[in-house]
């Protein structure tokens, strides 16, 4: 055979085996697209079929316990805060707060902790319920699951365990705590206070802003240094601020006017006598600090003995009082100043104290003091038990991702750190 035939013989060949080898391939490809699959069956109907349960129409859409995940947070004390006002308000409206949970999730980046709420198993209460919380801006948005009895059972242990870890006394009290250990967890409550305002929540129109971290950080700078500077309890000058304007920086009472002898620098007068003035008497600010209070504030200043040069330059009030262009930084002192006088006044009496600055000395309101104090008793909690998370010094850890069934770790359990006790409470209180 000649070398061209067995060359042609080859070519033959080879062009027979690619063209079976393409056909295969074909016949592979189009049989992979069109061979039928099989599709995942979800364990329950995409559309809840509707029964009646005690003579009434329900729509249930889970096969097991219905929960709602409403809202996730990177930050623990900022979670619990959230987690505890909302069953707060469920509870004002008589709503069974068991069923609110506070979980932590491990996630890639760290923990991330989950407010839930278990709900009906059904479409027509439960979708009722979770908008009209979301109405009330109490969530943001929700997003319905299912759990089976023992999930339940593990997240409402480790929803105790935050309960638990929150309740029980720390080994350091306010008082022994520094500013720098403070300043943190005090931002995060502020900001945390602001945005439950009842104007926040509410979308009044204007509707406050809430604060900044960063504004809140500088804020609580503030309230501790002045709180330091004259000697204040800090849980219950805390407890006026919550009073007053939730710590955010908006006018108030613009309609409140007083009568004077004369009209002095600065004043917006409204209406002339032949003997008197009427002049505006709006609240300022953070301290909601009326503009007549203000002016007794500025000379109980300039009597005042203490060496100001231990606060900071931004907290010092001017020798001149220009009301209508008072700093908000200045503003917390006048309140501490303010407080403390009242404190002398009194002897001490924090309550009397407290009512005193919002109904004057010779009428002090106790309701007001009563909700001072409400304020303050939480604060100290939420606090101590905060400061002693941060603490970096502590082994303390309260509960991220526990193991089912594992003990709670406790802040008890920290040592006490020895720090220089702050003055900020009065030797009889």
């Amino acid at each position: 055979m000649s070398d061209r035939k067995l060359f042609s013989r080859l070519q033959r060949h080879l062009l027979c085996l690619t063209t079976g080898l393409l056909a295969f391939a074909a016949c592979a490809y189009t049989a992979y697209r069109l061979w039928p699959l099989d599709l995942h069956a979800p364990r329950y109907p995409a559309l809840p079929a509707p029964k009646i349960q005690v003579n009434r129409l329900v729509l249930p859409f889970a096969p097991g316990l219905a929960i709602a995940r409403v809202a996730t947070f990177h930050d623990q004390l900022e979670a619990f805060l959230h987690f505890e006002y909302l069953r707060g308000r469920e509870a004002r409206d008589g709503s069974d707060t068991s069923r609110i949970l506070l979980a932590a999730v491990d996630t890639a980046t760290g923990p991330s902790y989950e407010i839930l709420i278990v709900s009906d198993n059904d479409l027509l209460t439960a979708i009722s319920h979770l908008a009209q919380l979301e109405s009330y801006n109490l969530i943001a948005h929700y997003e319905l699951n299912t759990w089976t009895e023992k999930d339940f059972a593990y997240h409402q242990r480790q929803s105790h365990m935050f309960d638990v870890a929150y309740g029980v006394p720390t080994g350091q009290k306010l008082e022994s705590l520094s500013s720098f250990q403070l300043r943190p967890a005090l931002a995060r409550f502020l900001v945390f206070k602001s945005q439950t305002d009842n104007r926040v929540l509410a979308r009044s129109d204007p509707a406050p802003r809430p604060l900044t971290q960063e504004q809140a950080t500088q804020l609580a700078a503030d309230i501790l240094d002045v709180a330091q500077f004259y000697s204040l309890p800090l849980d219950y000058f805390l407890g006026v601020g919550a009073m007053e304007n939730d710590y955010m920086d908006v006018d108030g009472d613009l309609a409140h006017a007083v009568w004077k002898k004369r009209a002095q620098p600065d004043d917006i007068v409204l209406r002339r006598t032949r003997k008197r003035v009427m002049v505006s008497d709006y609240a300022i600010g953070t301290w909601q600090i009326t503009r007549e209070t203000l002016r007794a504030a500025h000379q109980l200043y300039l009597k005042d003995k203490r060496d100001y040069r231990l606060l900071p330059a931004r907290l010092r009030p001017p020798q001149e009082l220009h009301l209508n262009s008072v700093d908000n930084a200045v503003l917390t002192t006048y309140a501490g100043l303010l407080l403390r006088g009242l404190l002398d006044h009194f002897g001490g009496d924090v309550e009397k104290a407290t009512g005193a600055y919002n109904g004057g000395v010779r009428a002090p309101n106790p309701a007001y003091a009563s909700g001072v104090k409400t304020v303050a008793v939480y604060a100290r909690r939420i606090l101590e038990h905060a400061s002693v998370l941060d603490d970096p010094t502590t082994d303390v850890k309260y509960p991220a991702i526990a193991p089912s069934g594992g003990p709670a770790p406790s802040p008890a359990q920290a040592p006490a750190t020895p720090q220089q006790k702050q003055r900020w409470r009065l030797a009889a209180d």
